[in-house]
Formats: C-alpha cells, sequence, structure tokens
C-alpha cells in the first residue's frame, strides 16, 4: 500500500521556503499517527526541513541523486523506484514530500491522506498535483472549524483510487 500524505491550502499549495503554509497541530497529530510504525519516503529539501532530523518510530528513506548525502537515521536512495524495490511488498509506505516526488508518487499511489486547508496562503512556491476526479474517489472526511490553535478551518479527507 502506497500512501500520499499531505496538507493542501485552496490552491493546492503545499509549501514556501521549504516550511509548512500553516500550523496546525492536529494535522501534525495525525501526520504521526498514521506514519508511525510505518516508512515514510521523502525527498532530500522534506529531510532537510524536519526540525530534528530523521523521524523516530519510523523507517526514514530519502531520496536524492547526490552520493555523497548524508542523512543520519535515513537509508537513502537515488530513485523512488530503487527505493520502494527495497520494501517489502506488505509495508506501508507513505510518500512525505516534496512537489516532485508527489508528482512522481501520484500515478502508483492506492491512497491519498490530505488535509485540505480551507484557506490561501499569502506566499507559496511549493504546489501539489492536481487530483482528478476521475482517478480518485473520496473514501472519507473529518471537517474541523477554526479555533484559537488552528487558524483556519481544515478537513482530513482520505481518497483511494477509483479501480
Amino acid at each position: 500500500m502506497i500512501s500520499i500524505i499531505a496538507a493542501i491550502d485552496r490552491q493546492l499549495g503545499i509549501g514556501y521556503q521549504n516550511k509548512l503554509l500553516f500550523w496546525l497541530p492536529n494535522d501534525l497529530k495525525r501526520f504521526k499517527a498514521l506514519t508511525t510504525g510505518h516508512t515514510i519516503i521523502m525527498g532530500r529539501k522534506t529531510f532537510e526541513s524536519l526540525p530534528k532530523g530523521a523521524l523516530p518510530n519510523r523507517r526514514n528513506i530519502v531520496l536524492s541523486s547526490q552520493e555523497a548525502i548524508v542523512c543520519p537515521g535515513a537509508e537513502h536512495f537515488r530513485s523512488l523506484q530503487e527505493a520502494l524495490e527495497h520494501c517489502r511488498p506488505e509495508e506501508a509506505v507513505f510518500i512525505i514530500g516534496g512537489a516532485s516526488l508527489y508528482r512522481q508518487a501520484l500515478p502508483i499511489a492506492d491512497r491519498l491522506c490530505l488535509t485540505e486547508i480551507d484557506a490561501t496562503a499569502p506566499q507559496v512556491d511549493t504546489y501539489f498535483p492536481e487530483i482528478s476526479p476521475l482517478l480518485w474517489q473520496e473514501k472519507s472526511r473529518e471537517s474541523h472549524s477554526a479555533d484559537e490553535k488552528h487558524p483556519c478551518p481544515y478537513a482530513f479527507v482520505d481518497y483511494i483510487r477509483r479501480s
């Protein structure tokens, strides 16, 4: 099972200057709950954006064409294909970014675990690929209002690939 996990704004924005667009504690909690105990695959810039490096209690895989890259606590592969060849068939794999990796993984992913933020970030330089309703079917939606810790409404939305 290959899942893509991301938080997107109304315009499919996912980041600015290698940082998240919105600080939503419940989104971070959901990310942790879904990915703990599983494999996460990310690009080099996403790895570098992690405040404490490799995420604990997960198999961290970093993709980079750079040979001499050092990613403490993570495995390094040159391509998504190579990384997936080193995963067991029963292994739950989460693609956690960035944008080019999302584009590569979208055609082979089984599920999308998105946090859809009901706002438009003022500055965005990285976007999630278009989600085609012909290919993806909404499986579940959990909506949340803005509150003292969350500056805007958001929804946890899971999509599955149409058969």
